[in-house]
Protein backbone atom coordinates (compact mmCIF):
# COMPACT_ATOMS: atom_id res chain seq x y z
CA UNK A 1 0.00 0.00 0.00
CA UNK A 2 1.35 3.40 -0.88
CA UNK A 3 1.68 6.13 1.71
CA UNK A 4 -0.18 9.35 1.12
CA UNK A 5 0.99 12.71 2.49
CA UNK A 6 -1.18 13.70 5.43
CA UNK A 7 -2.49 17.27 5.38
CA UNK A 8 -1.46 17.86 8.95
CA UNK A 9 1.36 20.19 9.93
CA UNK A 10 1.91 23.87 10.56
CA UNK A 11 3.13 27.05 8.94
CA UNK A 12 4.20 30.13 10.86
CA UNK A 13 2.78 33.36 9.50
CA UNK A 14 2.07 36.81 10.83
CA UNK A 15 -1.09 37.24 12.87
CA UNK A 16 -3.35 40.16 12.07
CA UNK A 17 -6.65 41.47 13.30
CA UNK A 18 -9.49 40.14 11.12
CA UNK A 19 -12.11 42.58 12.32
CA UNK A 20 -13.75 44.04 15.37
CA UNK A 21 -13.39 41.52 18.19
CA UNK A 22 -11.77 38.86 15.98
CA UNK A 23 -8.23 37.62 15.47
CA UNK A 24 -7.05 36.20 12.15
CA UNK A 25 -5.22 32.88 12.65
CA UNK A 26 -2.06 31.64 10.93
CA UNK A 27 -2.76 29.87 7.66
CA UNK A 28 -3.12 26.08 8.10
CA UNK A 29 -0.62 23.75 6.46
CA UNK A 30 -2.12 21.35 3.92
CA UNK A 31 1.04 19.41 3.00
CA UNK A 32 2.35 17.91 6.21
CA UNK A 33 5.21 15.41 6.41
CA UNK A 34 3.47 12.57 8.29
CA UNK A 35 1.31 10.10 6.36
CA UNK A 36 -2.23 9.26 7.42
CA UNK A 37 -1.09 5.69 8.09
CA UNK A 38 1.66 6.84 10.45
CA UNK A 39 -0.72 9.11 12.36
CA UNK A 40 -3.23 6.27 12.72
CA UNK A 41 -0.54 3.91 14.00
CA UNK A 42 0.66 6.39 16.64
CA UNK A 43 -2.74 7.65 17.81
CA UNK A 44 -3.17 7.24 21.57
CA UNK A 45 -5.09 9.03 24.31
CA UNK A 46 -2.78 11.32 26.31
CA UNK A 47 -3.70 12.66 29.73
CA UNK A 48 -0.34 13.89 31.05
CA UNK A 49 1.26 16.98 29.57
CA UNK A 50 4.52 18.86 29.99
CA UNK A 51 4.53 22.41 31.32
CA UNK A 52 5.37 23.82 27.88
CA UNK A 53 2.82 26.03 26.18
CA UNK A 54 1.42 25.87 22.65
CA UNK A 55 2.22 28.12 19.72
CA UNK A 56 -0.65 30.06 18.23
CA UNK A 57 0.12 28.37 14.90
CA UNK A 58 -0.33 24.94 16.54
CA UNK A 59 -3.67 25.92 18.03
CA UNK A 60 -4.74 27.29 14.64
CA UNK A 61 -3.81 24.03 12.92
CA UNK A 62 -5.87 22.00 15.39
CA UNK A 63 -8.89 24.27 15.03
CA UNK A 64 -8.67 23.94 11.25
CA UNK A 65 -8.31 20.14 11.52
CA UNK A 66 -11.49 20.06 13.58
CA UNK A 67 -13.77 22.41 11.64
CA UNK A 68 -11.74 24.19 8.99
CA UNK A 69 -13.15 25.33 5.66
CA UNK A 70 -11.87 23.35 2.67
CA UNK A 71 -13.94 24.62 -0.26
CA UNK A 72 -15.24 27.84 -1.74
CA UNK A 73 -18.82 26.92 -0.97
CA UNK A 74 -18.08 26.28 2.71
CA UNK A 75 -17.35 22.56 2.93
CA UNK A 76 -15.34 21.58 5.98
CA UNK A 77 -12.73 19.00 6.94
CA UNK A 78 -15.34 16.83 8.74
CA UNK A 79 -18.49 15.56 6.99
CA UNK A 80 -21.83 16.91 8.17
CA UNK A 81 -25.25 15.43 7.43
CA UNK A 82 -26.90 17.53 4.74
CA UNK A 83 -24.27 20.23 5.18
CA UNK A 84 -26.11 21.43 8.28
CA UNK A 85 -22.89 22.03 10.28
CA UNK A 86 -24.27 21.99 13.83
CA UNK A 87 -20.90 22.26 15.54
CA UNK A 88 -19.51 25.18 17.51
CA UNK A 89 -15.83 24.95 18.43
CA UNK A 90 -14.12 26.78 21.28
CA UNK A 91 -10.49 27.24 22.25
CA UNK A 92 -9.85 27.55 25.98
CA UNK A 93 -6.42 29.16 26.06
CA UNK A 94 -4.20 28.99 29.12
CA UNK A 95 -0.63 29.01 27.80
CA UNK A 96 -0.82 29.83 24.08
CA UNK A 97 1.83 32.20 22.73
CA UNK A 98 0.39 35.34 21.22
CA UNK A 99 -3.00 34.79 22.83
CA UNK A 100 -4.29 36.08 26.15
CA UNK A 101 -5.84 33.43 28.44
CA UNK A 102 -9.53 33.17 27.73
CA UNK A 103 -12.31 31.43 25.82
CA UNK A 104 -12.44 31.91 22.06
CA UNK A 105 -14.94 30.79 19.43
CA UNK A 106 -13.56 29.47 16.17
CA UNK A 107 -14.99 31.04 12.99
CA UNK A 108 -14.47 28.45 10.22
CA UNK A 109 -15.43 30.73 7.32
CA UNK A 110 -12.69 33.23 8.25
CA UNK A 111 -10.24 30.90 10.03
CA UNK A 112 -10.35 33.38 12.90
CA UNK A 113 -11.07 33.58 16.61
CA UNK A 114 -13.76 35.59 18.35
CA UNK A 115 -13.34 36.41 22.03
CA UNK A 116 -16.09 34.92 24.20
CA UNK A 117 -14.72 35.34 27.71
CA UNK A 118 -11.41 36.70 29.05
CA UNK A 119 -9.35 34.96 31.71
CA UNK A 120 -8.04 31.46 32.39
CA UNK A 121 -11.01 29.13 33.01
CA UNK A 122 -9.15 25.80 32.85
CA UNK A 123 -9.61 25.07 36.57
CA UNK A 124 -13.35 25.76 36.35
CA UNK A 125 -13.58 23.61 33.22
CA UNK A 126 -11.70 20.80 34.97
CA UNK A 127 -14.14 21.01 37.87
CA UNK A 128 -17.04 20.71 35.41
CA UNK A 129 -15.25 17.68 33.93
CA UNK A 130 -15.51 15.88 37.27
CA UNK A 131 -12.08 16.99 38.42
CA UNK A 132 -10.08 15.48 35.56
CA UNK A 133 -6.57 16.86 35.98
CA UNK A 134 -5.71 16.78 32.26
CA UNK A 135 -8.13 19.62 31.62
CA UNK A 136 -6.44 21.92 34.12
CA UNK A 137 -2.84 20.98 33.24
CA UNK A 138 -3.07 21.20 29.44
CA UNK A 139 -1.96 24.55 27.97
CA UNK A 140 -5.11 24.63 25.84
CA UNK A 141 -8.42 22.83 25.61
CA UNK A 142 -10.72 22.46 22.63
CA UNK A 143 -14.41 22.21 23.46
CA UNK A 144 -16.79 20.92 20.81
CA UNK A 145 -20.40 21.99 21.29
CA UNK A 146 -23.43 21.86 19.03
CA UNK A 147 -26.79 23.29 18.10
CA UNK A 148 -28.90 20.18 17.52
CA UNK A 149 -31.65 22.23 15.86
CA UNK A 150 -29.56 22.90 12.77
CA UNK A 151 -29.67 19.19 11.96
CA UNK A 152 -32.95 18.08 13.52
CA UNK A 153 -34.78 20.81 11.59
CA UNK A 154 -34.04 18.76 8.47
CA UNK A 155 -33.90 15.19 9.78
CA UNK A 156 -36.11 15.19 12.85
CA UNK A 157 -35.00 13.21 15.89
CA UNK A 158 -32.63 11.12 13.78
CA UNK A 159 -30.64 14.29 13.36
CA UNK A 160 -29.42 13.86 16.94
CA UNK A 161 -27.66 10.67 15.84
CA UNK A 162 -26.12 12.48 12.90
CA UNK A 163 -24.76 15.20 15.18
CA UNK A 164 -23.11 12.61 17.42
CA UNK A 165 -21.61 10.86 14.40
CA UNK A 166 -20.17 14.18 13.28
CA UNK A 167 -18.61 14.73 16.69
CA UNK A 168 -16.74 11.46 16.23
CA UNK A 169 -15.40 12.61 12.87
CA UNK A 170 -14.14 15.82 14.45
CA UNK A 171 -12.55 14.02 17.38
CA UNK A 172 -10.54 11.69 15.17
CA UNK A 173 -9.36 14.63 13.06
CA UNK A 174 -8.04 16.34 16.18
CA UNK A 175 -6.30 13.16 17.35
CA UNK A 176 -4.54 12.66 14.02
CA UNK A 177 -3.55 16.30 13.80
CA UNK A 178 -2.02 16.08 17.26
CA UNK A 179 0.01 13.03 16.28
CA UNK A 180 1.29 14.77 13.16
CA UNK A 181 2.39 17.77 15.24
CA UNK A 182 3.98 15.87 18.11
CA UNK A 183 1.16 16.77 20.50
CA UNK A 184 -1.27 14.73 22.55
CA UNK A 185 -4.95 14.86 23.43
CA UNK A 186 -7.74 12.78 24.91
CA UNK A 187 -11.47 12.84 24.15
CA UNK A 188 -13.39 13.56 27.36
CA UNK A 189 -17.12 13.01 27.52
CA UNK A 190 -17.55 12.82 31.30
CA UNK A 191 -18.62 16.26 32.43
CA UNK A 192 -21.51 18.35 33.66
CA UNK A 193 -23.12 20.00 30.64
CA UNK A 194 -24.33 22.91 32.76
CA UNK A 195 -20.91 23.26 34.37
CA UNK A 196 -19.12 23.43 31.03
CA UNK A 197 -21.59 26.03 29.78
CA UNK A 198 -21.02 28.17 32.88
CA UNK A 199 -17.25 27.88 32.72
CA UNK A 200 -17.12 28.92 29.08
CA UNK A 201 -20.06 31.32 29.06
CA UNK A 202 -21.83 29.54 26.20
CA UNK A 203 -25.37 28.35 25.50
CA UNK A 204 -24.62 25.49 23.08
CA UNK A 205 -24.61 21.85 24.21
CA UNK A 206 -21.09 20.50 24.88
CA UNK A 207 -20.13 17.14 23.36
CA UNK A 208 -16.36 16.80 23.78
CA UNK A 209 -13.69 18.34 25.97
CA UNK A 210 -10.23 17.90 24.40
CA UNK A 211 -7.18 18.99 26.44
CA UNK A 212 -4.13 19.46 24.19
CA UNK A 213 -0.44 19.75 24.99
CA UNK A 214 3.01 18.25 24.66
CA UNK A 215 3.45 14.79 26.12
CA UNK A 216 5.50 14.52 29.31
CA UNK A 217 9.02 13.52 28.42
CA UNK A 218 8.29 14.18 24.74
Amino acid sequence: MSSRPCSLGLILVAVSVAGAGTLQLPTPDTSGTMTVEQALLRRRSVRSFSTAGLKLSESAQLLWAAQGKTSGWGGRVAPSAGGTYPMELYLVAGKVSGLEPGVYRYLPADHALETVKPGDVREKLASAALGQAAVASAPAVLVLACDYRRTTARYGERGVRYVHMEAGHVGQNVHLACEAMGLGTVMIGAFSDAGVKRALGIAYDPLYVMPVGRRKGG
